[in-house]
């Protein structure tokens, strides 16, 4: 019962913590932070254990899934040259040289100091999209942070699986590389497969709730499935995810969307919530046992540890994109949309969202207990994931107002483009209609295909959408007022509710969202 009492109170403070870290324009991950930090400290905690592989399966599987999920297959290709400079070449590097220092400073074997590197490799987007999405960047900066944060977390988990099995069966590395790669090509045609297997079954359920559950229990089980195979999870994963991806929007009903995105969003904020608090309930025993000289060495270790991760980005970032511009300035380049040559000021930017999170957090407390250097690893690791998210997070955004990006407008376009040709294709369809209703219908979408064709900004309040609100806002009121007079029962209410909301999601545009003022007019801002 004490642990439930803890995990509902820190749930509350985390819940307190974003809203304030919204309100100031900060990413929620580096208040979650502070809280986890603080937690390591507070006398008469519970104590926590969790099982390594389920850590792995319930923490990094769903937040894989969901990252994988909004990546753009096209994107990616179109910008796999600089993504495998940072998901790979960069990871290996970090890892690396990590690793040196773990053996040379820390004393560490090499496969726990290989594990270790590869625990600290990996950034989090999570925490740096919750800045960058406040402003319209350079839409390369974004696609690039975008893959990196899915594509660096299988490039270094499969590391640091290679690295766990090593450290307990002692194989060598060599003998290793061809069972990687058979694995990672079942990875991929498992994950495909189960894809389309699973999109199957979810086709049969249409109750929202349920469909959402087993979506979620997809999820997880095919991390577990693939796991007991022998295969990559990180692959089948990923694989797993943009492939429904792909093929879900064609066949799966709004309604469940709807259901489906909301609750994944709630689940990958309750799953970094929970991770930053067992993190911290792993940090005290730690402390707890070091004492002296001990824990000070590892202290000053994790600093360093924290200082060359941050340091080895900057400097990789900046040598490839001067070594980039050096090349276009000499040889020309030729750019299509979303691969627009790099600057000086978008190297900056993408060199300090190097922020950890959530998978460095997984990853390190998924450590068997008997591990070689558990302790000084996952003081490390936390201490790496508070530093870069305290320092790097927090200066996130007066970095963004020093650099002055050009807003971007790309995707408005696109959406604008895109809005036009759906509105003109149901009037196609309509043409053919002769009735009153069809009219009717018509003229309605006459009216939003002039607005999308006038538009500067396609994705903003427009004044139409503002008045749609504020009709809408009218309709509560009187909805409301119906049901405290008893003209209607609590299921019409229910009924008409239901038809208000889905009206209101069609009149605010797609980023937005409307809370009331204490009179009831409609405040729309953005999310």
């Amino acid at each position: 019962m004490l642990l439930l009492e803890w995990t509902l109170a820190l749930l509350l403070i985390a819940v307190l913590l974003t809203e304030v870290a919204r309100r100031i324009g900060v990413p929620y991950p580096s208040m979650l932070a502070v809280a986890g930090a603080a937690i390591a400290f507070v006398p008469g905690g519970p104590s926590f254990r969790i099982d390594p592989e389920l850590a792995l399966a319930l923490f990094v599987g769903p937040v894989l899934f969901d990252s994988a999920f909004d990546t753009s297959p096209r994107d990616l290709k179109r910008n796999l040259a600089p993504l495998i400079w940072l998901v790979v070449v960069l990871v290996m590097v970090t890892t690396a040289i990590v690793a040196f220092i773990g053996w040379r400073f820390a004393g560490l074997p090499v496969a726990a100091a290989v594990a270790l590197g590869a625990i600290v490799a990996p950034p989090d987007a999570v925490a740096a999209a919750t800045v960058l999405s406040q402003v319209r960047l350079p839409r390369r900066v974004l696609l690039l942070l975008q893959g990196e944060s899915l594509l660096n977390d299988a490039s270094a988990l499969l590391i640091y699986r290679l690295a766990v099995a090593s450290a307990a069966m002692g194989f060598a590395w060599s003998q290793a590389a061809p069972l990687f790669l058979l694995g990672a090509v079942g990875s991929v045609v498992v994950g495909y497969v189960f894809a389309r297997l699973n999109l199957l079954l979810l086709l049969h359920v249409e109750d929202a709730a349920s469909n959402t559950i087993l979506g979620f229990i997809g999820t997880v089980g095919m991390w577990i499935l693939a796991d007991r195979l022998g295969l990559s999870a990180i692959i089948t994963i990923v694989v797993f995810a943009m492939t429904t991806a792909q093929l879900a929007p064609a066949r799966i009903p709004a309604r469940l969307r709807i259901s489906q995105y909301s609750v994944w969003e709630t689940a990958v904020f309750v799953l970094n919530v929970l991770a930053f608090v067992i993190m911290g309930l792993q940090v005290r025993p730690i402390l707890d046992r070091l004492h002296g000289a001990e824990l000070n060495q590892a202290l000053v270790f994790g600093a360093i540890v924290l200082a060359t991760v941050v340091l080895v980005r900057i400097v990789y970032v900046m040598g490839y994109n001067t070594f980039v511009r050096i090349k276009n300035a000499w040889f020309g380049v030729e750019t299509e949309p979303g691969v627009a040559p790099p600057t000086f000021r978008s190297g900056i930017l993408v060199s300090w969202c190097g922020m950890r999170g959530l998978v460095t957090l997984a990853t390190a407390f998924a450590l068997p207990m008997n591990f070689p250097g558990r302790d000084v690893i996952v003081l490390s690791a936390f201490m790496v994931v508070l530093g870069t998210l305290v320092f790097q997070g927090l200066t996130l955004k007066p970095l963004l107002a020093v650099l002055k990006f050009k807003p971007d407008d790309a995707v408005d376009q696109e959406v604008s483009h895109g809005r036009v040709a759906i509105i003109q294709t149901a009037l196609d369809v309509l043409s053919v209609e002769t009735s009153t209703a069809a009219a009717l219908v018509r003229k309605s979408y006459i009216a939003a295909q002039t607005v999308a064709e006038s538009l500067e900004t396609p994705q903003g309040a427009t004044e139409e959408d503002e008045l749609r609100l504020r009709a809408i806002s009218a309709q509560r009121r009187t909805l409301h007022a119906l049901r405290e007079r008893g003209e209607i029962s609590d299921e019409a209410f229910h009924r008409l509710e239901e038809e208000i909301d889905w009206a209101e999601l069609n009149a605010a545009p797609a980023g937005y969202f409307q809370p009331l003022t204490t009179d009831g007019s409609p405040r729309t801002r953005r999310r």
